[in-house]
């Protein structure tokens, strides 16, 4: 079967989303903050303010414990000065920001109607209709501030959300980006725009994330200089072959997102997922260079001449391929091509769709005793028919696993097949769509494949699992089966 040919083509990165709240960050260096509470909530407002380089004017007549040994410490940074006695409106005169604890309604609502009247941004805790500004979880590798926040609707999360992140920031990181913006003129000067400071910035990037300090490479910023210099700038681009997964973007690799977040260009497939492309760096270009059987697809010498033409205009050009790029994903073809023009070729690989499908369904590929070996075999050739040359008498070895990729069109004849090898017909197979992104999946005899396969949606891309590991995923069907029998009828 012959597929028509298509060309490569652009396609603008999704557009923003609604947000909740606009993230903005406020310069508050020697500039006065008014906060109103001695709560430990307010305490700790007041320590985060006063961390910022507020001057702090804390007014209250009774305040716990943290505020006490708040004021005896002192804050990181700023200045906190506390005032027994209630709030009067002049106090918001010349102020940045206001904030205040408050219990009572009609207090709360007085006070954020005089801050508005002295046009002060307000903030009242636990009160979001009094408030023009919210506080959110923190994430503090200083200069680098990350800001979390929920709309007010899941403060927990927030903090939950900012633990995750902060298992990700090494704390060196604080460092790496002080000496970052210590050394940015001197880079600026010395560098021109394009190619060769973009280079200089990522070598530094990939130092910044290695897990130690700048201390560890030399004393001051010249060392880390020469030791990025060591390094010769490349004259071309490079190209890395990225595997996007089956198209869950929490299964991507954090180096795949890490090279995502650095591409000039991201040539992509039609399987790859929206939410993997939005983890993409939103500057770089994005071309569609589909390849679906029995769909119009780019040729793939198109593709290698695309990315040739890209690396040498000095690109960093990421291939990014569904499931693993390694796994009938024609990389060798394009890495071959790549070499050939000089090009440096780098490869992050990806969770290939048989491994997804094994973990989407709870099943060991290799159960120890059923089976000793597992295949990952195609299952269309170019013409659009099985393959000529697989040894079929091997794969209707009971014993072993075969995942067949793109065999959805010939799910059929495969049965017919590795029956006819000698496969029993009651063998346990799956068929799984889009997997890891839907539950659309069936499992039954090898002898009912080529009729469940003509039931599906031919436009889903399919993968088929064949051998006695499946058992345990038909046994769970008909469980549920069953079960969902039995309420209809108890309910009759």
């Amino acid at each position: 079967m012959l597929q028509s040919i298509r060309k490569p083509f652009e396609v603008e990165p999704g557009r923003l989303g609604r947000i909740a709240k606009l993230p903005v960050f406020f310069d508050l260096r020697d500039k006065r903050v008014v906060l109103i509470g001695g709560s430990p909530g307010a305490a700790w407002k007041a320590e985060l303010l006063a961390a910022a380089g507020a001057h702090v004017d804390v007014y209250a007549t009774e305040v716990c414990a943290e505020m006490e040994a708040l004021l005896a410490r002192r804050a990181a940074d700023g200045h906190l000065a506390l005032h027994r006695r209630g709030w009067t409106p002049e106090i918001l005169n010349d102020v940045a920001l206001a904030v205040a604890d408050l219990e009572e309604e009609d207090e709360a609502k007085a006070f954020a109607s005089a801050a508005r009247r002295y046009g002060v941004p307000v903030n009242v805790v636990d009160k979001p209709g009094y408030c023009d500004f919210q506080f959110g979880s923190v994430v503090n590798r200083s200069p680098v501030v990350i800001g979390i926040s929920t709309d007010g609707a899941a403060p927990i999360l927030g903090q939950a959300i900012r633990r995750r992140i902060e298992t990700l920031l090494h704390p060196s990181l604080s460092a790496w980006a002080s000496l970052a913006k210590t050394m940015r003129e001197r880079i600026m000067e010395q560098l021109p725009p394009g190619l060769s400071r973009r280079e200089f910035w990522e070598r530094f990037t990939d130092l910044a994330f290695q897990g130690r300090s700048p201390e560890t490479i030399g004393s001051g910023v010249d060392a880390v200089l020469r030791h990025i210099a060591a390094r010769p700038v490349r004259a071309i681009g490079r190209v890395t072959l990225v595997g996007a997964g089956p198209g869950d973007a929490g299964l991507l690799t954090l180096k795949a997102v890490r090279v995502l977040q650095a591409a000039d260009v991201i040539l992509f497939d039609d399987l790859v997922s929206e939410d993997v492309l939005e983890l993409a760096r939103r500057e770089a270009k994005r071309l569609m260079v589909g390849k679906r059987g029995g769909r119009a697809s780019c040729a793939q010498e198109d593709i290698n001449d695309l990315m040739t033409r890209l690396a040498l205009q000095g690109k960093h050009v990421v291939r990014l391929k569904s499931g693993d790029p390694m796994i009938f994903g024609r990389a060798g073809e394009e890495i071959e091509h790549l070499e050939s023009a000089g090009i440096p070729v780098d490869v992050v690989p990806g969770v290939t769709a048989a491994v997804a499908l094994a973990s989407v369904l709870g099943v060991s590929l290799t159960h120890r005793e059923m089976a000793h070996s597992v295949r990952f075999v195609t299952g269309c050739a170019k013409t659009g028919s099985l393959p000529g040359d697989l040894d079929w008498r091997g794969l209707a070895d009971p014993r072993t696993t075969t995942i067949f990729y793109m065999a959805g069109g010939t799910a059929g004849a495969i049965a017919a097949r590795l029956i006819e090898e000698g496969l029993l017909p009651d063998t346990p197979a799956v068929m799984v769509s889009n997997v890891s992104r839907s539950n659309e999946r069936w499992a039954g005899p090898i002898s009912q494949l080529g009729e469940a396969s003509a039931r599906r949606d031919p436009s889903k891309p399919v993968i088929i699992g064949v051998g006695h590991v499946f058992g345990r995923v038909i046994r769970l069907s008909l469980q549920c089966v069953t079960a969902s029998t039995g309420r209809l009828l108890a309910e009759a």
